[in-house]
């Protein structure tokens, strides 16, 4: 069922995609690949006591700011695939690791970017702070509460067990997944902004 999901998902972000726009543009597609590979070895950089409930750093509202929500997808399911290939992941778990772990973060992450867009006042420091840095904590705890339930649904393990060994984890990833990403779109909107597609100099630079 969660591979059907997510395929429905994907097979909607690579409809919508100007492919044509895209093919085009090689600086757009440099940054695709390179962004994907980038979060491999963030990916392959686990920690955990049990299996399946292993915790790592996404990176991915960085990487929804700078692609979009369509774009971001597809090069995470192309980082998926690399982790998985080199055996960090199992394949069984692929299905639920795409809807999980990236869909549902990169969902939430261009949701906030959406309601800051669109409800706080337009500056560069809550695009930053907001969109980059509050809204990676956000992804990061969808994804770490998505999981525990659905270990806890499959029965795979008991809520004391995903308690102790995943979710209490969840307060000790917040600032570092915040910082990374903060850091990140920081970066990049200072020395690249337009490699980041969700940043508009009108709206967050002019006349402010």
């Amino acid at each position: 069922m969660s591979i059907l999901l997510s395929m429905v998902v994907l097979l909607v972000a690579a409809r919508s995609l100007d492919w044509h726009a895209w093919l085009a543009d090689k600086t757009r597609q440099h940054l695709c690949f390179g962004a994907a590979i980038a979060l491999v070895p963030l990916w392959m950089l686990q920690a955990g006591i049990k299996e399946g409930l292993e915790i790592h750093f996404l990176g991915l509202t960085a990487l929804t700011l700078m692609l979009g929500w369509r774009l971001s997808q597809l090069t995470a399911l192309l980082s998926l695939l690399l982790v998985t290939l080199f055996g960090v992941e199992s394949w069984g778990d692929v299905g639920i690791n795409l809807l999980l772990g990236v869909i549902l973060p990169i969902a939430v992450s261009y949701f906030v970017f959406l309601l800051t867009y669109s409800y706080l006042y337009r500056h560069l420091f809550v695009y930053i702070f907001v969109a980059g840095f509050f809204n990676a904590a956000l992804a990061i705890t969808a994804k770490t509460l998505a999981f525990a339930g659905f270990m806890l649904w499959s029965g795979q393990y008991s809520w004391p067990t995903v308690m102790d060994n995943y979710v209490s984890i969840l307060p000790l990833l917040l600032f570092p997944e915040a910082l990374l990403n903060g850091m990140a779109i920081t970066l990049l909107v200072v020395f690249r902004p337009h490699w980041v597609c969700t940043f508009f100099d009108r709206d967050y630079l002019i006349n402010k």
